[in-house]
């Protein structure tokens, strides 16, 4: 599948040391661009969006996915990340684009460091919230958190009626030849059995 947008192309993204964890560096550019992909669909005057009174507003679940992916990478993960107060676009009301531009340009730097983790690194424990787990565990918690807000935002685009990206598969607004979803019993039959 060939991605409209790509934020960090894959010549852009070091290679592990170790073969064997090369995929942890790829998956997070991979899934950095996936979500600046969905945050693209977004117009400025949908930020405040929300769907329900209880729901956070887009630019809330923005402004989240930034502070947070900065507290699992530096409290948990461990890695060097820049002071709290230089994460967010400036501005009282930043636009869709500054918070891609902020997304994308502090993921850039966390890619070396994690391509320079070897085993001891990635299987070390360390403390996440009230418990301990390794630090590849960690990793994966953060790529499933992304996950869940990157797909939040996808609903939100639909309830707005707008054209919801295309990130593992195609969707009802955007598609290709060969494009194969497993959607029928025969598709799901393809395989070993």
């Amino acid at each position: 599948m060939d991605y409209p947008n790509v934020y960090i192309a894959d010549h852009e993204v070091p290679r592990a040391p170790l073969p064997l964890f090369q995929h942890l560096p790829d998956t997070y550019a991979s899934e950095t661009n996936k979500l600046a992909s969905v945050w693209s669909e977004l117009r400025d005057e949908q930020l405040e969006f929300r769907p329900h009174a209880r729901s956070s507003s887009i630019r809330q679940i923005l402004t989240h996915q930034i502070l947070s992916e900065r507290r699992f990478f530096a409290e948990f993960v461990g890695l060097p990340e820049p002071p709290v107060e230089a994460l967010l676009p400036p501005g009282e009301t930043p636009g869709v684009r500054s918070y891609i531009d902020r997304l994308v340009a502090l993921a850039r730097p966390r890619l070396a460091a994690l391509a320079a983790g070897d085993e001891a690194f990635w299987r070390g424990d360390v403390p996440f919230f009230d418990v301990r787990r390794e630090r590849i565990w960690v990793f994966w918690r953060r790529v499933l958190h992304s996950a869940h807000h990157r797909a939040q935002v996808g609903v939100y685009l639909r309830l707005l009626e707008d054209r919801v990206p295309a990130t593992y598969g195609p969707t009802a607004d955007v598609t290709w030849a060969g494009a194969d979803p497993t959607v029928t019993l025969d598709a799901a039959r393809r395989g070993r059995t």
